[in-house]
């Protein structure tokens, strides 16, 4: 019987850091030798991270990933290695992965489809491959492919016709809600039109606004799952091929719904923190859901040695708030203050009444006192290093319910690409892991606290109309007519859709955050902020 040992390294890579990348590559080649294994897959630009974006334009960086590939191919001995990297020929550029065995470099594989579309701009910095590469081991013919080239069947068919017998995938392939569903039914198209079994190595690991969930795999020939490895976690895997045929081997439980957004939330934050050296982070509590969920993920990324939350009452703050965040910062165990911004906001009012005289008081003294806050949280980002997490979510960036300079000032958002009533879902989820967040928050209606008896349902339509709207024109591209058609009453739409038109400045200039749906309001969503046109209605 002709066998082998297939390991996958899941593992997270940063941009740029090239000897990192590399050591972990070899520490894994080497544990998978010691397990028996005879190949290791990597991931996609594994050895420089994904995505490398404009760093792909300078010369310099080809130059510094060809001397890390041919440093690591002299590394790692004992083991076949393939492994993902930018590759420059003569005046071409190409997103490769080469197979490296005792120190040589034996084939490098061009990727042939190129995704530009959704957050992928790869026909920005890559010329499209057009050849298979073939890889001889264990008595079968293993075909390469690149991420993108199994969403497509050109790729895969040409290995089949070079003589593959098995696919090997290299994946960056980021993370929205239900990407796993869809990876299986992708895969299982190429394996319907080529009848090749396929081993799926997924990068994991937080890059700015994209979350990688990891979540490898392994399909036979039927289109079977044979092997399903953990996601959001490191993983070194290892699949069976006998006699040409995956050994079924195990299955781990893939995490859906409210436990996948959430792991991908504080990957996502732990990464964003982690890579970019910062010492911790603070946040301005508010007694709110959207400060609460933003606290309980951040030390549940971090731990709460890192995480620091503010109460800053204005005059239109109520008891009830303090009391919340008093009792939820208690509950985690974090660093508290209470800023009063009382002395501040009649400071600022002095300064200018008059120049404000004879004007009705109206949003402009609401935003003074979140601007307030702003400098407060900035000030002490200033003075100790941690970044401030901003505690907005989709549905507020998505119309515009948010201050520049003021709720909207930060480093990261937590909840960028999370709407309101995923907020409270997530919520509820994270109290059934262990209650943290205190119940009258999640209970009571959701107010700015700007103005006396303030409700967000004064300024804003029901959040699960809103929501529902955002997702329709925002996620699916839908227009005016398209979604009333669904059964939204016309004024609520007109309202919403106007809404974010009006509000792309505003978005424009929030921080970065996670991604966890198909459409995000990052590197996804790119429309002018000038613009005239509107749907025929």
């Amino acid at each position: 019987m002709n066998k082998m040992k297939i390991a996958i390294a899941q593992i997270n890579c940063t941009v740029g850091d090239l000897a990192g990348n590399a050591a972990k590559i070899a520490d894994y080649a080497q544990r998978a030798k010691e397990q028996g294994a005879d190949l290791l897959l990597t991931p996609e630009l594994s050895l420089c991270g994904y995505p490398p974006e404009d760093l792909l334009l300078r010369d310099g960086f080809y130059r510094a990933c060809d001397e890390a590939l041919h440093a690591l191919a002299r590394r790692v001995t004992g083991i076949t290695l393939v492994v993902g990297h930018p590759h420059r020929v003569g005046d071409r550029y190409y997103n490769s992965a080469s197979v490296l065995r005792d120190g040589r470099l034996l084939s490098t594989y061009h990727k042939h489809a190129l995704p530009n579309h959704s957050v992928f701009d790869e026909e920005r910095y890559f010329t499209h491959g057009s050849e298979p590469c073939l890889l001889e081991m264990g008595g079968v013919k293993f075909g390469i492919n690149i991420c993108a080239d199994v969403w497509h069947e050109q790729a895969a068919l040409r290995a089949k016709e070079a003589g593959a017998q098995m696919l090997l995938v290299l994946n960056a392939s980021p993370y929205h809600f239900n990407k796993q569903a869809t990876r299986y039914d992708t895969l299982r198209e190429r394996i319907a039109d080529t009848g090749l079994a396929v081993v799926y190595a997924n990068m994991v690991g937080g890059q700015d606004e994209l979350v990688f969930d990891g979540g490898s795999f392994a399909m036979d020939a039927a289109g079977k799952l044979t092997h399903q490895f953990a996601a959001f976690d490191e993983v070194l895997g290892l699949v069976e091929v006998k006699d040409g045929k995956l050994v079924p081997g195990g299955l781990v439980q893939v995490e859906q719904d409210e436990a996948s957004i959430y792991r991908a939330l504080c990957l996502g934050v732990r990464d964003y923190i982690i890579k970019n050296r910062f010492p911790g982070v603070l946040l301005g509590l508010s007694g709110g859901i959207d400060s609460a969920l933003t606290l309980a993920v951040a030390v549940d990324a971090l731990g709460a040695d890192k995480v620091r939350a503010v109460m800053m009452p204005s005059p239109y703050t109520a008891q009830m708030s303090i009391d919340d965040s008093r009792e939820m910062v208690k509950l985690l165990g974090v660093r508290y203050e209470e800023l009063d911004i009382q002395p501040t906001f009649a400071a600022l009012q002095d300064t200018l009444s008059p120049v404000f005289k004879g004007l009705p008081v109206d949003t402009t003294e609401e935003n003074l006192q979140a601007r307030i806050r702003g400098v407060l949280l900035m000030a002490l980002s200033n003075k100790t290093g941690s970044l401030v997490l901003t505690t907005g979510n989709k549905s507020e960036m998505a119309v515009g319910y948010c201050t520049l300079y003021g709720d909207m000032a930060g480093g990261f958002a937590v909840l960028k690409d999370v709407s309101k009533t995923w907020v409270y879902r997530l919520s509820n989820y994270r109290n059934t892991l262990g209650r943290v967040i205190p119940e009258r928050i999640i209970t009571r209606p959701p107010s700015a606290e700007l103005k006396p008896d303030q409700t967000d349902q004064d300024s804003l339509p029901p959040y699960d109309v809103l929501d529902a709207i955002m997702a329709l024109f925002v996620e699916k591209n839908l227009s005016v007519p398209e979604i009333i058609a669904r059964g939204y009453a016309e004024v609520d739409v007109l309202r919403v859709v106007k809404l974010i038109r009006i509000n792309e400045y505003k978005r424009r200039q929030a921080p970065v955050g996670v991604r966890i749906t198909d459409r995000g309001f990052g590197k996804d969503w790119r429309y002018p902020i000038t613009t005239r046109y509107q749907d025929d209605f």
